[in-house]
Order: C-alpha cells, then structure tokens, then sequence
C-alpha cells in the first residue's frame, strides 16, 4: 500500500518485500482547470496548466552539483540568476526527465503521471549526497485552483505504473491557496544507504528560480 506523505516524514527506501528500492519513478500528474464559458454557465472552456517538475542534485559542502529542468526555459531568463540551461539528464545519466508537459490532463485523469523523473540510484555519481525534488506553476493560477495534482514515486515506467510508493496531493486544497511552487522532499545519502524525506513546504515563488535559490539557501544544509 503506497504511503501517504505527511510534511516532515522520512521513510526508508525499501519494498514491501524487505528489498532496497532503487529503481523508481518521480512523477506528476494534474489536470487542466475546466470554466464555465458562455451565458448563464452554459458550456465549457478548458484552460491548459503548465507545471514543471525539476530537481537538484547537492554536494557533500551543500552546493548545487548537478540539475534537471526544463530546457524550454529562456537562456536570458535563467542568467538573469545566474543560473544554467535546463537539459532533461543528470551528468551521471543516473535520473533522466520524460520532457515538458505544458497543458496538462485535457479530458479527466488518465492515471498516467504528465512529467516524470526516472532515478536510478545505484548510477548517481559519489559526490551527490542529495537530491531535491520540486514543483512550479508555469502560469498564474495556484496550486488550490487546480482541479487535482499529484506527486509520487513508484516502481515501473512512464506508461506503466507496478507499484506506487509513496505520494502527495497538492491541489483543490485551501492549504495550498496563493502558493506557485512545492518542495516536495528530497533523497538523502545516510550511512551508505539513501533514504527519503518528504518535507512538502510551499511557497508563492514567481518562477523556478526563485525556488532554486530558496533550495539552495534554506535547505541545502
């Protein structure tokens, strides 16, 4: 049975059968906002969502060593904050994003994730301690306004889901009402073996920067 995550839990990365997890999925799935469109509510408009799920990988010191983001981000954009082009791999090729969803489920949910990180730990190089798993809104609309949203990791494939192992909702809730960006938790090195804490803090940042740089100085420890 998948596990819940509550803000502060940590969990080992183990299967039901007592065997490491190490292989697995990182993934979001939303739709997209339905409104009313004409006289009197009569019809129907759908609106695209455009969430991005990204992640940073964090050294031994607590720098920035390696990240996935999208690569649709605009290059002045991204060195206006002195940060990098987005690109799908880490440098080990140990995690690799599906690539960018900018409209979201248009028709009701698919059970499928929109984007998704696939990870392979036995391949994340030695100087990775640890690895930050985050979510932005793309538009204006925040996280309460959006039908339903979706974080969780389990083992298969971006088009077929064996097992869920743990997972967050974070949308159609008041709790998340003015916030544009999530922190979902991150994957931790600790004696040799790597462990999870999910840590679910949200925030109104602006863009993705603004939550790279909030990564980097509030958490990154």
């Amino acid at each position: 049975m998948a596990i819940n995550l509550q803000k502060g839990q940590r969990i080992n990365l183990e299967k039901t059968n007592g065997s490491k997890l190490t292989n697995f999925c990182v993934g979001c799935n939303w739709g997209a906002i339905v409104v009313s469109n004409g006289i009197f509510g009569f019809g129907k408009k759908v609106q695209d969502v455009d969430l991005d799920l990204s992640c940073l990988m964090i050294d031994e010191k607590g720098q920035i060593c390696d990240h996935i983001y999208s690569p649709l981000y605009r290059t002045d954009f991204l060195q206006r904050y002195g940060l990098p082009n987005g690109k799908t791999d880490s440098n080990d090729y140990a995690l690799h994003h599906s690539g960018d969803d900018l409209k979201g489920d248009q028709g009701g949910d698919d059970g499928l994730d929109n984007e998704i990180i696939t990870v392979d730990l036995n391949r994340v190089s030695p100087n990775v301690h640890q690895i930050f798993f985050f979510l932005n809104n793309c538009g204006t609309e925040d996280f309460s306004k959006i039908p339903y949203a979706s974080i969780r990791m389990f083992e298969g494939t971006p088009t077929k889901v064996k097992e869920v192992f743990a997972q967050y909702d974070v949308a159609a809730s008041p709790q998340y009402a003015g916030s544009l960006a999530l922190i979902m938790g991150k994957l931790y090195r600790r004696g040799g073996e790597w462990k999870f804490s999910a840590i679910g803090d949200a925030f109104p940042d602006r863009n993705i920067c603004e939550t790279i740089i909030r990564i980097a100085r509030d958490y990154a420890k």
